[in-house]
C-alpha cells in the first residue's frame, strides 16, 4: 500500500508538471532571460540585482509557470497569450492589440514596463512584476502564444513527435527546445552572437510588430500542419531549429531592451 501511495504520489506530481508548466517549457524561458542577462547596461544590471537579489534573469523566468499551483494567481491565466484569428494583416492586428481590454498578453506587458518605471513601487510588487516581465516576453516569442482562439493556440492540434502523442503548441513549448539537449546556459551561449546594429533593429521595433512577427510564425506552423494528425521527428526539427533559435534569441535581446529602457 505504501509503495502504492508513493507511486500515485510521483505520478500526480509529474501530470502537474506535465499540464501546467508548459510555456516555452523551463529550458527556453531560461535561454531567454540567459541571453538577456548578457545584454543589460550596467545601470540596468545594478537595478535588476537589487529587485532580484541573487536570482539571475534565467532563473526568475519560470516564477510565473511555478506559482500556478497557487489558485491565488489563477488572474494571471490569461496574461500568458493572445489569441487572434486567421488571416489577418498587420493594420488588423494592430487594432485588434490596441482595442481588447480583456488582459492579455499584449497589454499587460505594456502594464508591467509602465509599473516597473514607478520608482515608487513596493519591492515586493516590483519584484513580481518583475519576473512576470521576463516570463511574458519569453512567452510572446513562443508564435503560439499569438494563435488562434479556435483551437486555443495550437493544444487542440494533435501530432505525433516521434512516438508520442502530444500537441501543436506543447511541441513548440517544450519538445523542440529540449530535443536540441542543451543547458540553457550552452543553449544561449550558442545562439547569442548579434551585431549591436541587429541589437537596435529588434529592440527599436514597437511591441506590436513583435506580435505580428509571432502571429506571422503561427500561421506558417499552423499551414504546413494542415488538418491531420502528422507523424513529426529529425526532419521537423531541421527544418524549424533556426526559427526557434531565431525566436529565443530576439526574445532574450528584445527583454535586455525593454529592462535598460525601464532601468536606464
Amino acid at each position: 500500500m505504501i509503495k502504492l501511495r508513493g507511486f500515485i504520489t510521483i505520478a500526480t506530481v509529474l501530470f502537474l508538471y506535465n499540464t501546467s508548466f508548459a510555456w516555452w517549457g523551463l529550458t527556453g524561458h531560461r535561454v531567454v532571460g540567459e541571453v538577456a542577462q548578457g545584454y543589460l547596461s550596467p545601470k540596468a544590471m545594478r537595478a535588476v540585482k537589487e529587485i532580484l537579489g541573487t536570482e539571475s534573469l534565467a532563473m526568475s523566468s519560470n516564477w510565473a509557470d511555478f506559482i500556478k499551483s497557487d489558485s491565488t494567481y489563477d488572474y494571471l491565466s490569461r496574461w500568458h497569450y493572445i489569441n487572434l484569428k486567421a488571416g489577418l494583416t498587420k493594420d488588423e492586428v494592430n487594432a485588434k492589440l490596441q482595442k481588447d481590454t480583456t488582459a492579455n498578453l499584449y497589454n499587460r506587458i505594456n502594464f508591467l514596463v509602465e509599473e516597473l518605471k514607478n520608482e515608487d513601487l513596493p519591492p515586493e510588487t516590483k519584484k513580481m512584476y518583475l519576473r512576470l516581465l521576463i516570463h511574458f516576453v519569453g512567452d510572446l516569442h513562443q508564435p503560439l502564444h499569438v494563435g488562434r482562439p479556435d483551437d486555443l493556440g495550437g493544444n487542440r492540434i494533435k501530432v505525433r513527435w516521434f512516438n508520442e502523442n502530444t500537441n501543436l503548441h506543447s511541441l513548440w513549448d517544450e519538445k523542440l527546445p529540449e530535443f536540441q539537449r542543451l543547458s540553457y546556459t550552452e543553449f544561449a551561449k550558442a545562439i547569442a552572437h548579434t551585431t549591436k546594429k541587429q541589437r537596435k533593429e529588434w529592440q527599436s521595433q514597437p511591441i506590436s510588430d513583435w506580435f505580428f512577427e509571432s502571429y506571422q510564425l503561427a500561421q506558417s506552423i499552423y499551414d504546413e500542419v494542415g488538418n491531420t494528425e502528422p507523424r513529426l521527428g529529425y526532419r521537423y526539427n531541421y527544418d524549424h531549429v533556426n526559427t526557434l533559435n531565431n525566436q529565443l534569441l530576439k526574445g532574450g535581446v528584445r527583454l535586455a531592451g525593454l529592462l535598460n529602457e525601464i532601468f536606464g
